[in-house]
């Protein structure tokens, strides 16, 4: 049986919007929440110390990348994922299906999980339900993944079906693997853009009591609109008192729709990854390109209305020199402020549902 780790504190009158306390070992969680992605054991060009001074509440690492490098057992042996990256809050782990899905060419898939080619020296290995809890309840994360399989896009129906049943398998495989006592199970809904799939999904997960719901499937090369269409249908049918996850989500304004759905956690590698590629999230959603030549005498901060540590201390002129030196320093800055942005948002959003203006402040709250 699922633990009652999750409180529904208030609901939207105008959509499905709710705010919630998710209760772990290493802290309580408030939703909506977005969770910077930590693949390697790290949220790139951050340390924990400057998480934590944005505010930060959970962070994700990979048990595929983590399986391969450095192993589990030797983070295990570390004392877990915790004290070996010195993060002391909750901590989410991918079960790695994602990362199998998008290895595509080098894979082969079998009844009981998927064999595949590393990326990194041609090794082979064996990942499935058993081995992806093992390997999560080795690196002792908070809240661990169901082994699922990620449909890619377009699928057909008949492709969709072979593949749910095969997720559907995997789960109740995943749900019986033991676990450390702290740690919480989530399951995972796939079935592609198929209502009729999804909601077989969602009820599956849902007969298997996990302590919370993820949507899996989807920003895999699907419209925003298809986006939009599978989470608005499935997240009203996962139970109403678990923690529903929309996995790999997404953009600000992808985010703030799919609260209004009634979805509570996201993550997405956008900040970090856009801060590399020198786009700083600006509010209203859009992205400043942070490189360009006509920052090079703007000597205002990257946002006005931004209060991070690099709006308060740098110019546009200043970073845009970093950036075009390849200073280091310039990916940190813009990491630091879109990490930021993304905390922030969600601090407006919660802020928001609790005073019952979310949906009457539209995209302001951007």
């Amino acid at each position: 049986m699922s633990r009652s780790c999750y409180t529904v504190e208030c609901r939207s009158e105008a959509s499905h919007a709710r705010l919630g306390v998710l209760e772990t070992v290493h802290g309580t969680i408030r939703t909506p929440v977005f969770m910077p992605v930590g693949t390697r054991a790290t949220v790139k060009a951050m340390s924990p110390r400057e998480l934590e001074e944005l505010n930060v509440q959970i962070i994700l690492g990979n048990t595929y990348h983590l399986m391969l490098r450095p192993g589990s057992g030797l983070i295990r042996r570390a004392g877990g994922l915790h004290k070996f990256e010195d993060w002391n809050h909750p901590i989410l782990t991918d079960c790695g299906g994602f990362q199998v899905f998008s290895l595509a060419p080098l894979r082969k898939i079998k009844p009981d999980g998927v064999e595949f080619t590393s990326h990194i020296d041609g090794s082979r290995h064996f990942l499935g339900p058993v081995e992806s809890m093992r390997i999560q309840r080795d690196l002792g994360s908070d809240i661990v993944m169901a082994f699922d399989e990620c449909t890619p896009y377009p699928c057909t129906r008949d492709a969709a079906e072979k593949s749910l049943a095969m997720t559907k398998r995997w789960e109740e495989i995943s749900r019986e693997q033991p676990l450390d006592d702290h740690q919480l199970r989530f399951g995972i809904v796939q079935g592609s853009v198929y209502h009729n799939l999804r909601a077989e999904s969602a009820a599956h997960v849902a007969s298997l009591d996990f302590d919370g719901c993820a949507i899996g499937g989807v920003s895999v090369g699907e419209s925003q609109e298809e986006m939009f269409d599978v989470t608005s249908f499935v997240a009203p049918l996962l139970p109403e008192d678990k923690p529903r996850y929309l996995m790999g989500v997404g953009t600000p304004k992808q985010i703030l729709e799919s609260v209004k759905f009634g979805v509570d956690m996201f993550d997405c590698v956008m900040p970090t990854r856009l801060a590399r590629h020198a786009a700083a999230f600006m509010r209203g959603g859009d992205t400043l390109p942070a490189k360009a030549g006509r920052f090079a005498e703007d000597f205002s901060p990257l946002d006005p209305r931004c209060d991070c540590y690099a709006c308060m201390h740098f110019t546009r002129a200043y970073i845009r020199h970093l950036l075009n030196v390849n200073e280091i320093l310039g990916a940190r800055l813009l990491t630091i402020h879109n990490i930021h942005y993304f905390i922030a948002l969600m601090e407006r959003i919660r802020a928001a549902i609790a005073d019952g203006t979310l949906e009457s402040q539209g995209d302001s709250i951007l």
